[in-house]
């Protein structure tokens, strides 16, 4: 759904587009652009060629004293190592970073938004020899390039994509967990809230304090009614719109930062923080018709 000055499917108040995960978790991360990535491969491939390098130093020193045969072998299992097993290990024990997405705030994900897993990174490496290594980056660029999302082939084949995890600006606004509603939330059912809905529902609260009393009350009901139809079980009798909205926010925050291995913090600064003035944690809204 949407509402005067709402943004459609795009995340209006972050600037993302939002990942969502199984359980209707929206992950507020957006796409790595092309060149911060770019940039992460070309970091990732100066440490694996300086790895080769040295490599090649050493087999050429072992080569001394083993026959052709066995050089061989060390130095294809060494070769193997380097260019799969490296990013393979990598993304899979730091939870979808190596080295130069690190140093560049990224991070790959499932298409789903749930953390990259052991299999991901391999099929990732896997497809990197071929569209990396021995096309020299172009497969990897056209169809980077191609894909809104910047997505390369091995992205398609594992079902990943690169997000990143340093944005500034409005992302960084976090809608506190209204106290006695915490428990409440912590037992909702999420998985049928749509993207849109949720996105609304974050304006109306982010924007409280600027709209007009007539237009956030009407924005209000609807937009209660909107997502009590979309979750349960329904919230504690008496909850005010605003209130409902922003718990139901929160703890979607809290999951998607869950679901990414990261701590969440769910303070709460009183109702005056996001513009709830005179609508106090009880009590009817004034005029509501909730159906809950």
């Amino acid at each position: 759904m949407s509402y005067p000055g709402g943004g459609g499917t795009r995340d209006d108040v972050y600037g993302t587009t939002p990942l969502v995960t199984g359980d209707a978790v929206v992950l507020e991360l957006r796409p790595a652009g092309f060149a911060t990535r770019t940039a992460a491969i070309a970091i990732d491939f100066l440490v694996q060629i300086i790895a080769l390098i040295a490599m090649g130093l050493v087999v050429s020193w072992i080569g001394v004293t083993v026959d052709p045969a066995a050089t061989a072998a060390i130095s294809l299992a060494a070769t193997i190592l380097i260019i799969v097993g490296y990013p393979t290990a990598f993304e899979s024990i730091s939870r979808g970073r190596s080295l130069g997405k690190m140093a560049l705030g990224l991070r790959v994900v499932g298409t789903d938004g749930s953390p990259e897993r052991f299999r991901q990174a391999l099929a990732r490496a896997l497809a990197a020899f071929v569209e990396l290594w021995t096309t020299f980056g172009v497969i990897a660029l056209i169809t980077s390039m191609l894909n809104r999302d910047g997505r390369r082939i091995g992205d398609f084949v594992a079902g990943t994509m690169v997000v990143e995890e340093r944005t500034g600006g409005r992302r960084d606004v976090v809608i506190p967990m209204p106290p006695h509603l915490a428990a409440w939330a912590a037992t909702t059912e999420l998985s049928r809230l749509s993207p849109e809905t949720a996105n609304a529902a974050r304006q109306y609260v982010l924007r409280y304090g600027e709209l007009a009393e007539h237009t956030r009350h009407e924005m209000g009901i609807q937009l209660a009614d909107t997502v009590a139809a979309q979750v349960s079980p329904a919230p504690p009798p008496g909850t005010t719109p605003p209130y409902f909205l922003a718990a139901v926010l929160a703890e979607r925050r809290r999951r998607s930062l869950e679901a990414m291995g990261q701590p969440s913090s769910q303070g709460f600064q009183g109702p005056q923080h996001h513009g709830f003035q005179g609508h106090g944690p009880q009590g009817p809204y004034p005029g509501s018709r909730p159906r809950w």
